[in-house]
């Protein structure tokens, strides 16, 4: 880590709320979404001209896919190989996707009209249907504590007009039942990019997907979400005023967050720990990053120098760690390697800090909220 990116990483962490704990939160987005369907997929689209490697998306498309039981009884031997002051596990916040697209519906309405099935129905279609007995388990045992990530990991209007302009690259992706490839649309709208608005009039479906989302999440896990991280960043904040009316709390936000207008245009937001928005809301902002499917910088070194900042500006140490470094369905070495990372990130942070304390997200947040 360059002398530069040091002092940025300190001078982030003096905004917002303090505390003399030592408290540490993962937050591991994606879960529940489809991704990468199969290698069998990627590489016959690759074949065909889609772009599935450029940049960072390379290692989610080669990656990432549903997560398997296999998958999370291994994460969950890793957490439970630890605890801290209080006796507690590290806990994961899956900050997870309730629903994928129906493509079957979909196409039988000639791409009119658009349709979604409950993650719990993609993995049974994809054999997976044991996996789900596994988050139930997680849940109980307060390792995987699931919070809200959107309805689906897809903007959802702009890939439908894709679909409807026959658009070539969409179509073959769709009959694949894939959208995660690097599309060049315009505007920079990624389909990845839920929340993004290409015109200011996608706002009601996508206030409509947060609130069918949120009740969906209700119906599947048993209780309300009351944390929300849109996928992969732009957002138009009034939709917080809509997640806030069905039980949100507590938003994540960069600090700096390019606040999406639609029509191309942006605006710059400042955001910091324990910040109450006009709804109420708090916002919950990361500070350290653990990627090791991530080729480039020694993770644990780096996580344990971003946690060692946060602790020194009496800030929880929030670790942003996505689902695409824990699963081994498309490449087990992934899964292994990630895994391995993870035992030693946490086996040198209760060496170096004794006092840990784990906690989820809506925790941090409820704390924060009673400061």
């Amino acid at each position: 880590m360059s002398f530069k990116t040091q002092i940025q990483k300190n001078l982030s962490n003096v905004p917002g709320w303090r505390t003399n704990q030592k408290l540490l939160v993962i937050e591991s987005d994606d879960w529940g979404s489809l991704r990468m369907p199969s290698l069998n997929t990627f590489n016959s689209l690759e074949m065909q001209g889609l772009d599935f490697s450029s940049g960072d998306a390379a290692r989610y498309n080669l990656n990432d896919t549903l997560a398997s039981a296999q998958d999370l009884e291994a994460l969950y031997g890793v957490l439970c190989k630890f605890i801290d002051r209080n006796g507690k596990h590290p806990v994961f916040t899956p900050v997870s996707l309730v629903a994928n697209p129906d493509f079957e519906k979909i196409k039988s309405s000639d791409f009119q009209e658009y349709f979604y099935e409950p993650f719990t129905t993609t993995l049974k279609r994809y054999n997976h249907e044991n996996a789900f007995l596994l988050w139930q388990q997680g849940i109980q045992e307060q390792l995987f504590i699931p919070q809200f990530h959107g309805r689906e990991h897809l903007n959802v209007a702009v890939w439908m007009r894709a679909l409807q302009a026959n658009d070539r690259e969409a179509r073959l992706a769709f009959e694949k039942e894939c959208w995660g490839f690097h599309n060049k649309h315009r505007l920079g709208i990624a389909y990845q990019s839920a929340f993004d608005l290409e015109h200011i009039t996608d706002l009601r479906n996508q206030e409509n997907s947060i609130k069918e989302g949120l009740q969906l999440f209700e119906e599947i896990f048993g209780y309300k979400a009351r944390f929300f991280v849109p996928p992969n960043g732009p957002f138009n904040n009034y939709l917080e005023g809509v997640a806030a009316d069905a039980g949100i709390r507590y938003m994540s936000a960069s600090k700096m967050q390019l606040e999406s207008l639609g029509e191309g245009k942006r605006r710059k937001v400042l955001h910091w720990l324990g910040q109450k928005n006009k709804y109420g809301q708090r916002y919950i902002t990361r500070n350290c990053f653990f990627e090791p499917s991530m080729q480039g910088p020694d993770w644990i070194s780096d996580c344990l120098q971003d946690i060692l900042t946060a602790f020194r500006w009496g800030k929880p140490a929030i670790i942003s760690s996505h689902r695409v470094n824990y699963i081994g369905g498309l490449n087990e070495k992934n899964r292994t390697n990630g895994l391995l990372q993870l035992h030693l990130l946490l086996e040198n942070i209760v060496k170096k800090w004794p006092d840990v304390e784990f906690m989820s997200s809506d925790k941090l947040g409820d704390l924060i909220n009673t400061a």
